[in-house]
């Protein structure tokens, strides 16, 4: 084991750590989603049940609003990592439902009769405040994070090479609470993400006298680190690993276990034990079932209420091709489907006719890194066509895609074959799915995106999709529609 110094300028953290403005923002957080929970509930129902003459009204809204509260301690809805994952809405929904439930029963067991549909009314505010209060909890913490606030120290602990990549993952986003510090590399290798590297642990094993945990936790002291992420390996498991997780929490000092798998939503993970073992189940992603049949129906009826409202659109917009430049409106062009399937893919026209051809002349100018070809001023695109590309209005043709059921609504982008063409086997997993006319790529800056992000969000949807996660998409497409970031 080597022991490297820490840069003196670090406040030395004390033996037993208190709560960092990063905690107390978190449990701050906390308190007013429980103090908005009580205060939605209990106003609209007593104002209700006063309205009607209910007897006992205030017994009745202390009821209601004290089980709506203690349904959400239950359900853990207060808890810190309740704000990292966004402040989902499905649970709160089920809650909801527990809620009625739970209300019905006990005035059947009281003689009170049923829950009357001015009761039912009464408790949806709570419902749509706890909902609207997580959004605006999630989005106040993320814009802190952005601006390097509301975050956890961390120490990374595990084989070099694995904890420069968790550290490079890390750094690319700014969605989570997580900040590195420092790093604990077993072995000589080296750590090129630039953080400290306060210990070295031995390759060995440790020496029976807890020395390397001794020094992971002085580490974790001196850098003030809010918990140690540790990253398993070949000279880090099992034993080793526990008796390092019992002089962290000695110390007060949480630990966080990294399984190596990565983009898995928390709805596919499900922890459990045999044998005194811990194990990870992770549920494979839904290519067939319910949600599937729900999807496909809902691309098609969507699809088809939008031709049929935007008609006069289509119009208006197939005139204005037209009139802008020779040729023809619609451009087709082949692209790769689901299993790598192709498909003729429709849009409004927005280059110049024989626009393929001149395609080759321009690979110097590729401004993608990957196998897209993007140009922000790429010479091809008519003056119409600009607009349209900005706005995407040229790929409202392809809702005729989605009724044919070659595209969903959403989705990964379709590629072209020449681009499938060199993908490798990572790239090839996002034809596992249809390709979408929005998604991901589409709401999070589109052309202005790397190519291996483009790549990661694509993998994320196709391992993690859902009906709700695809509602989501939509709405935030309208916002890239109309604010155009990204599109060229």
């Amino acid at each position: 084991m080597q022991r490297f110094g820490v840069d003196a300028s670090r406040q030395t953290a004390p033996s037993h750590r208190p709560i960092t403005r990063t905690d107390a923002q978190v449990r701050w957080c906390g308190l007013v989603a429980a103090g908005a929970d009580l205060v939605a509930a209990a106003l609209p129902v007593a104002a209700a049940l006063h309205a009607v003459g209910e007897a006992h009204a205030a017994h009745q809204t202390a009821v209601a609003a004290l089980t709506w509260l203690l349904v959400g301690v239950i359900g853990k809805r207060y808890v810190r990592w309740v704000w990292s994952e966004g402040g989902p809405v499905g649970p709160v929904f089920r809650d909801w439902l527990v809620l009625l439930g739970i209300l019905a029963l006990q005035r059947a067991l009281f003689g009170l009769g049923s829950v009357s549909a001015v009761a039912v009314a009464a408790l949806l505010p709570s419902l749509a405040v706890a909902m609207v209060v997580r959004k605006a909890i999630h989005h106040y913490l993320r814009a802190q994070r952005r601006d390097a606030r509301a975050l956890r120290r961390v120490l990374v602990v595990g084989e070099a090479g694995t904890v420069d990549a968790v550290i490079g993952r890390l750094a690319q986003r700014t969605d989570h609470e997580y900040v590195v510090v420092g790093a604990c590399p077993v072995g000589e290798g080296e750590v090129p993400a630039g953080v400290p590297v306060c210990v070295r642990l031995r390759t060995d094993g440790p020496d029976g006298t807890g020395e390397d945990d001794a020094a992971v936790v002085a580490a974790a002291e001196e850098l003030g680190a809010d918990l140690v992420f540790v990253s398993p390996g070949r000279h880090l498991s099992g034993d080793r690993l526990r008796r390092l997780s019992w002089a962290l929490h000695d110390r007060d000092c949480p630990l966080m276990v990294l399984p190596g798998v990565v983009e898995v939503a928390r709805r596919r993970v499900r922890l459990t034990t045999a044998a005194g073992l811990t194990l990870l189940h992770i549920a494979p992603p839904a290519r067939h079932g319910a949600q599937t049949f729900a999807k496909s129906v809902m691309d098609r009826l969507v699809a088809l209420l939008l031709v049929v409202a935007l008609a006069p659109v289509f119009g208006a917009l197939a005139l204005a091709v037209r009139l802008g430049s020779p040729g023809p409106v619609l451009y087709r062009q082949t692209r790769v489907g689901k299993d790598g399937v192709p498909f003729p893919m429709w849009k409004f026209r927005t280059m110049v006719v024989g626009a393929d051809r001149m395609k080759s002349g321009l690979e110097e100018a590729n401004e993608n890194d990957g196998h897209m070809f993007k140009m922000r001023r790429d010479p091809r695109i008519t003056r119409l066509g600009r607009v349209l590309r900005r706005h995407s209005l040229d790929e409202l043709p392809q809702l005729a895609n989605v009724l044919l059921g070659h595209m969903s609504l959403v989705g990964p982008r379709p590629p072209l074959p020449e681009e499938v063409a060199r993908y490798d086997a990572v790239e090839r997993r996002r034809l596992s799915v249809k390709p979408g006319l929005t998604g991901l790529w589409q709401v999070s800056g589109r052309s202005e995106l790397s190519w291996h992000e483009t790549v990661s969000l694509d993998l994320r949807y196709v391992d993690n999709w859902s009906c709700a996660w695809d509602m989501r998409v939509m709405a935030r497409t309208v916002r890239a529609v109309l604010d155009g970031r990204g599109a060229y």
